[in-house]
C-alpha cells in the first residue's frame, strides 16, 4: 500500500480511530483520542505484566526503538533524545540547567501555554532573570498574531540569553517561523528553546535546520498518544553544560551495575531521565507515532491544510470571525474563531449535546481536526453551529 493508499484507508476508519464511531471529536490540541494501535499496546503491557511480569518482554529494546524514530521524527540524533512525563518537565530541564547571570534575559510571548511561563517565572524569582513577553496583535481582519519582527528585536538585546516559544500557539494557532527565529539565535550565540506539542504529529519540523536548541513534547496531542510520555531534545553540544533537573538511579554510565555507586552522568540525553520509565505510555506513544510515519507528516499536513480551509469558508458563511493566522507561512491544523453576538460556553454545551467537541481557549472557540477526520464532519460541524 503506497503512503497515499494508507491516508486514503485510514481517513474515516471507526476501527483504526474508534472515536470516529462515537463522536465528532476535534479537540486534538486539547488531549487526543488513542487510535487502535495505541490502545492495542496498552493491552498488550498490561496482559503481559498481569501473565508474566516483565519475564521475555521487549519492552525496553521497544523503548529504544521509539528513541530512535523519535530521533528521525525532528531531525535529531538518537542521543540527542529523552524521555519525559510531559513537556514541562523538558522546559524546567532547560530554565533550571543552564547557567544564569543576573539581568539575563528570557524572550517569549505574552499569549503562550503556562508550560513555557512558569519555569522561567522561577528563574525570575530565584536568580534575577527578566522575562520579556512580546504581546499579541490583531490585524484588519481580525487575526491574531505575534509579530516576528517585535520578538527578534527583543532577542537582539545583548542580555537575552534565551528565547523560547510554542511552534503553534495554543489559542490563536498562529505557527512562529522557527527556522528565521533559530538562524538567528545561533548566529547571536542565544539559547533557542521550542514548546513543539501543539506541531509534532501534524507539521514537520527539523531541529538541525531550524537551529533549535532544545525541544520538548508530550504525546498525548498531534502524536495521538497517551498523557505522561513525551520527548525532550537537547542539542548533543549542549548536553554536558546542562544539568539534569533531578538525579536517580538511571542518570548514571553504569546504572545497571546497582551496587557501584558511580556518579558519572551520562554523556548523551539519557542524562535528562532519572528513573524508570512510563513504559506503557512509551509503548502506545511508538505505537502511535509508528503509525503516523508511515502516513508521513508532511502529507498529514497537507490533509490538514484542507480540512481547516474548508472549515474556514463555513465558519465565514456563516457569520464567524476566524482569528487564526492563515498564511503559508503561519497556518496550522488549530483554527480559533469569535462571535460577536453569541455566548461561547452555550455554543460549546450545545455541541457538546450534539455529541460535537471542540474547545474553549482565551475567548476563543477552537477547532483541531486531525488528518483522519472526514470532510462530511467539518460540513457537520458548521451546520451545527448557531446562525449569527
Amino acid at each position: 500500500m503506497t503512503v497515499g493508499e494508507n491516508i486514503h484507508a485510514l481517513v474515516g476508519n471507526a476501527r483504526a480511530f474508534p472515536i470516529l464511531s462515537q463522536c465528532q471529536f476535534f479537540n486534538h490540541a486539547g488531549v487526543a483520542p488513542l487510535p487502535h494501535v495505541g490502545a492495542e499496546a496498552l493491552h498488550s503491557y498490561a496482559d503481559r505484566a498481569e501473565q508474566s511480569a516483565y519475564i521475555n518482554s521487549h519492552w525496553y529494546r521497544d523503548i529504544e526503538a521509539l528513541r530512535v524514530s523519535a530521533a528521525e521524527l525532528i531531525g535529531a540524533r538518537r542521543d540527542e533524545v529523552s524521555f519525559v512525563k510531559n513537556t514541562s518537565e523538558g522546559i524546567s530541564i532547560v530554565a533550571n540547567g543552564i547557567d544564569w547571570q543576573w539581568g539575563d534575559r528570557v524572550v517569549t510571548t505574552a499569549i503562550e501555554y503556562p508550560a513555557n511561563i512558569y519555569p522561567w517565572m522561577e528563574q525570575v524569582r530565584n536568580r534575577g532573570v527578566k522575562l520579556v513577553m512580546v504581546p499579541e496583535e490583531s490585524d484588519a481582519a481580525g487575526r491574531r498574531f505575534v509579530a516576528i519582527e517585535k520578538i527578534l528585536e527583543e532577542a537582539k538585546d545583548p542580555k537575552t540569553k534565551v528565547v523560547t516559544l510554542s511552534h503553534v500557539e495554543f489559542a490563536s494557532g498562529q505557527r512562529h517561523d522557527l527556522a528565521t527565529i533559530g538562524k538567528f539565535c545561533r548566529e547571536n550565540n542565544k539559547y533557542f528553546c521550542v514548546d513543539a506539542i501543539q506541531s509534532l504529529g501534524a507539521i514537520p519540523l527539523d531541529v538541525t535546520a531550524m537551529n533549535i536548541d532544545y525541544l520538548s513534547a508530550d504525546g498525548h496531542k498531534w502524536l495521538l498518544g497517551p498523557e505522561g510520555a513525551g520527548i525532550f531534545y537537547c542539542r548533543r553540544e549542549l548536553l554536558e553544560r546542562t544539568r539534569p533537573l533531578m538525579i536517580g538511579w538511571m542518570n548514571v554510565v553504569d546504572a545497571q551495575n546497582y551496587g557501584n555507586y558511580d556518579y558519572t552522568l551520562r554523556s548523551d540525553a539519557g542524562r535528562f531521565e532519572c528513573g524508570s520509565h512510563n513504559v506503557p505510555g512509551l509503548l502506545a506513544l511508538k505505537a502511535s507515532l509508528e503509525l503516523l510515519k508511515g502516513i508521513g507528516i508532511d502529507l498529514i499536513a497537507q490533509r490538514l491544510k484542507l480540512l481547516t480551509d474548508r472549515l474556514i469558508l463555513g465558519l465565514m458563511m456563516k457569520g464567524y470571525q476566524v482569528v487564526s493566522p492563515r498564511s503559508n507561512l503561519d497556518w496550522s491544523g488549530i483554527v480559533s474563531f469569535v462571535s460577536t453576538t453569541l455566548n461561547h460556553q452555550e455554543i460549546l454545551l450545545k455541541l457538546r449535546k450534539q455529541q460535537t467537541e471542540i474547545a474553549w481557549r482565551e475567548g476563543r472557540l477552537r477547532v483541531s481536526p486531525h488528518f483522519y477526520n472526514t470532510d462530511e464532519q467539518m460540513d457537520r460541524l458548521v451546520a451545527t453551529l448557531p446562525e449569527h
